[in-house]
């Protein structure tokens, strides 16, 4: 073999052994590549559960209250160690970072009542305010369904005034906007159109509130209810451009399903059955607006009652009412802007509070002759 060939053999096994080299490495570099890919994506998905937990309240069922002391001066660092170490939040870097993204401030020292059940939302509103550890002095509970006139009793008998009073003032306009005012994505023009009954009828969400004086001014428990609403409605903000409802449309149709609705039924199916009539031009011939129109609370509306003349009667006049006929609950919000997918155009309740769907008037009279007519 001459001496060429040996070097050209030489180089040929050197060259073959970086190839083998090569593709080692190749390997090496694909596997650890592979490797912290992996890692990455872990620990990516690792931190976006423990961020969202965080975001959530440490015990949604423990309504218990802690005494919680707010120095002077605390930094917004040391307000969220305080929380994190009486149990009220989870990690005190979540709930920091969260209050320098929505660029909150205005935390005043004091001690506080807070539970861990409590959003950060609400602990946040609870410390800014000012509001410091006592007991309410005035609790007032405004169940759902209720009507303004029903509302302006209960302010009424809570602060020793005039029902009537107090529904004259609520009604008036000077009084509405002054409230329009502070809350001009809630309250709108419409409240004004003519056929309105009350410009506030459904605006005064259904909650417990609590006041720290014995007699809050009509205006003070009115400003308290509209902010509720306000609040309410901002987490449906998405869903109602989507269906291009008005705070005002949608407080209407929540308002129709709350007065229809019983504890047995589902919501979003009366909802649906609303929003089928809308689509075939049906009158939504709901009972309750009858009630409203005629001013009257009764146990049955009878046939002569349905020849109201009036805009709130749905039996006559299409579509949903000027306005709301009473205050709506989340769960009645929540059915107005997502309906159950059906074909029901009728529903029956029956004396025991359960209610029928159907989808035919020949089935839905067969029904209340079953249920109704012959009890």
């Amino acid at each position: 073999m001459s001496e060429n060939q040996s070097k050209k053999d030489f180089m040929l096994q050197k060259l073959s052994e970086r190839r083998s080299e090569a593709k080692v490495v190749r390997k090496i570099v694909m596997i650890t590549s592979l490797i912290i890919f992996l890692v990455i994506c872990g620990s990516a998905a690792g931190i976006y559960a423990f961020v969202n937990s965080a975001l959530k309240p440490v015990n949604p069922e423990d309504e218990s209250l802690k005494t919680i002391e707010i120095p002077i001066g605390s930094s917004v660092t040391g307000i969220s160690n305080i929380l994190e170490e009486n149990g009220i939040i989870k990690d005190a870097r979540v709930f920091k970072y969260y209050i320098k993204f929505r660029n909150e401030a205005g935390f005043q020292a004091g001690q506080y009542k807070l539970s861990p059940s409590m959003t950060f939302k609400e602990i946040l509103a609870s410390i800014k305010s000012g509001k410091i550890m006592q007991e309410a002095v005035l609790k007032m509970t405004i169940p759902e369904g209720k009507q303004l006139s029903q509302i302006a009793g209960i302010i009424a008998e809570k602060t020793g005034q005039d029902a009537e009073t107090v529904l004259k003032e609520i009604n008036s306009k000077a009084f509405v906007e002054k409230m329009m005012a502070q809350y001009p994505d809630l309250i709108s023009e419409e409240v004004f159109e003519k056929n309105i009954k009350f410009h506030l009828e459904g605006y005064l969400f259904p909650a417990t509130y609590e006041f720290f004086e014995e007699k809050p001014t009509t205006e003070q428990i009115v400003n308290e209810m509209l902010k509720k609403t306000n609040e309410v409605l901002v987490d449906y903000q998405g869903a109602m451009e989507e269906k291009e409802y008005s705070p005002h449309k949608l407080l209407t149709m929540a308002s129709l399903i709350e007065e229809e609705a019983t504890e047995k039924v589902e919501r979003e199916k009366i909802s649906s059955v609303f929003y089928n009539r809308i689509e075939i031009g049906m009158p939504l011939q709901t009972d309750p607006t009858v009630l409203y129109a005629l001013g009257k609370h009764k146990d049955r509306v009878l046939y002569k009652d349905l020849e109201v003349n009036s805009p709130y009667n749905t039996y006559k006049v299409k579509g949903l009412p000027p306005g709301p006929i009473a205050n709506a609950g989340a769960s009645s919000i929540d059915a107005a802007l997502e309906p159950a997918d059906t074909d029901y155009l009728y529903f029956l309740a029956t004396s025991t509070g359960e209610v029928i769907f159907t989808k035919t008037l020949e089935d839905h009279n067969r029904e209340k002759a079953k249920h109704i007519t012959n009890n």
